[in-house]
């Protein structure tokens, strides 16, 4: 996209702040003014350029964590985790307890309660009685795209950071049942395996922490002894795991935030966000980061931390760690505001956030829709049904909710319109192309609904007003379809329907004793409680370390009501 677009574009399309941004450490931000309409504009454009895009959905792999200090939470830090997966059955994760002995004390015992996956030998996040620790997507940049000069007589040979190497060429063969076998061919380079190609047909290599030496690694286990979130924090920055951010507290009352896994330290002047080339020896990674070059944040004067795959970081630290594709901040705003909303905290409240479906982030699109409405033909049968839709508008994702539905299908309706607008210039040079994931689309969308430049409206519209009338229309016809607008509550799309996976190779009438219920579930992407059909919370957790019946503890994979069980000899309890 980038070598199609004008740079002015180019750092609109990708704009990383704006009202709906949460950081920890925070600097200001300027926001790209809009292109002008010598970089581009949409009403020169034939109208065939103008498709109907697919908006990429907003659904990407993250979680949830968040934790107060004891000062808060009656001595004793507490740290509040749920991590979002695909839903599935089993459930990915298990509840362990290991009690052993202390190498310093036979009489002293370790005891660990947390969930781990299969075949992982240590606790994935939990308690030790003395810390609670969490995981969230980092989404920083760590993984580069490398150009490959391959010798214009002998294509099996490229110029490496030493002098020019041959491809090792690897054959894999994959059997498959009941079909013929696969080949597949993999082209290694000293970086990593070529995965791609350039704007210009250049082979891209790929190189990728999880790939290098060092980037694996125990280390994690260590945690399990750890006594205070200080020496946890240590423990993590070694950590050879993926990059993930990761809050802790101890029973002291004192929490941290850093981040976890082996960060690449990045040598040579090149941009990561483009294919560089790096047969310059000077040029690509040299190592890690030192664990006194991570962010850290050590009891801040708020007693409260937050993470929800948004931007954390800011100006420098934020060039070291990349942009990988980090959420939008409404989910992370909102259990921010959450936190400081309260001055003393239990277990119950924590989960009370994790189960905030609050649709703050619609609250603008339902005005706008109101007022769209507002100003149609009141005559037309389509117009009046979309106003009594809205009649049950409670700013919450309620699986009851018609208005939530119809204002959500809104939104992306009107965001797909304007986004592939301009999507359209792209296409002067790729006729093929489609918008990837764009994470900050809402800042970009508003500003171009708030100002209504004339030159970055689709060819094929007139006035802005005419945009957002047209895409009301279309909604409501969509919600037209199998019945009535006003029976279109979203419950009715955002069912989980979790199927087990023996059932699916058995005969439908015994199949279906396997899997889940169909389900119609609250909640949405942008906001604390996060659920789609088939990812959401995979489990939700919030610990107060040392204090017994402190703690709750829920591993699920669907169903919107939760109970609680005590646990005997444990500060866990499961539901």
């Amino acid at each position: 996209m980038r070598a199609a677009l004008p740079n002015s574009v180019y750092q609109f399309l990708t704009v990383q702040a704006g009202s709906w941004d949460a950081p920890l450490f925070d600097e200001p931000f300027a926001i790209p003014e809009l292109p002008s309409a010598s970089d581009i504009n949409l009403q020169s454009l034939h109208e065939h350029l103008f498709k109907d895009d697919h908006f990429s959905a907003e659904q990407v792999p993250g979680s949830n964590s968040f934790a107060v200090s004891g000062a808060l939470a009656d001595g004793s830090a507490m740290v509040a985790n749920d991590m979002h997966l695909t839903l599935r059955v089993p459930n990915l994760w298990f509840r362990s307890r290991l009690i052993y002995p202390s190498e310093a004390s036979s009489e002293q015992l370790h005891d660990i309660s947390g969930i781990s996956l299969p075949g992982v030998p240590s606790i994935i996040i939990g308690s030790n009685r003395h810390i609670a620790w969490s995981f969230t997507n980092s989404h920083g940049d760590f993984a580069d795209w490398v150009r490959v000069n391959l010798d214009e007589n002998d294509q099996t040979r490229y110029l490496g950071s030493t002098g020019w190497k041959p491809i090792n060429m690897i054959q894999e063969t994959i059997h498959i049942r009941n079909a013929p076998v696969e080949i597949l061919n993999i082209s290694e380079t000293e970086w990593g395996p070529i995965m791609a190609e350039d704007h210009d047909k250049t082979p891209l290599a790929l190189v990728w922490t999880a790939l290098q030496p060092e980037s694996i690694n125990l280390k994690l286990t260590e945690l399990e002894q750890a006594r205070t979130a200080e020496q946890a924090v240590k423990i993590a920055q070694l950590a050879g795991i993926p990059v993930q951010k990761f809050i802790v507290g101890d029973r002291g009352g004192n929490i941290s935030w850093t981040l976890a896994g082996r960060i690449p330290a990045r040598s040579g002047d090149y941009d990561p966000q483009i294919p560089a080339d790096w047969s310059n020896p000077n040029v690509g990674w040299n190592g890690w980061l030192n664990p006194e070059q991570y962010p850290l944040i050590t009891n801040p004067p708020s007693n409260r931390l937050w993470s929800a795959n948004s931007r954390t970081v800011s100006g420098n630290t934020l060039e070291l760690l990349g942009n990988g594709g980090y959420d939008l901040g409404a989910r992370a705003s909102q259990i921010r505001d959450s936190l400081f909303a309260r001055e003393q905290f239990s277990v119950e409240d924590l989960l009370a956030i994790q189960l905030d479906h609050r649709a703050l982030l619609l609250s603008k699109w339902y005005q706008l829709l109101a007022a769209t409405l507002d100003s149609a033909d009141k005559t037309l049968p389509w117009v009046s049904l979309m106003k009594e839709a809205l009649h049950d508008w409670d700013e919450q994702a309620s699986s009851n909710s018609i208005a939530y539905r119809a204002v959500r299908t809104y939104r992306y309706e009107v965001m797909k319109t304007i986004l592939g607008g301009i999507a359209a210039q792209v296409r002067l040079h790729d006729a093929a192309f489609k918008l990837p994931r764009l994470s900050q689309a809402e800042l970009i969308v508003w500003q171009l609904i708030e100002q209504q430049p004339q030159h970055l409206l689709p060819a094929i519209y007139k006035k802005w007003e005419d945009l957002l009338y047209l895409s009301a229309q279309r909604i409501a016809e969509q919600m037209q379809q199998n019945g009535g607008i006003t029976e279109r509550n979203w419950g009715e799309v955002n069912t989980a329907r979790i199927r087990h996976p023996l059932s699916q190779k058995l005969p439908a009438w015994i199949g279906r004793w396997l899997d889940m219920p169909e389900d119609p579930l609250p909640g949405d992407h942008n906001m604390p409680r996060v659920q789609t059909p088939d990812f959401g919370a995979s489990q939700r957790s919030a610990v107060t370390p040392g204090k017994k019946n402190k703690a709750t503890w829920i591993c699920r994979a669907d169903k919107a009501d939760i109970r609680f069980l005590p646990i005997m000899a444990a500060d866990i309890r499961i539901g």
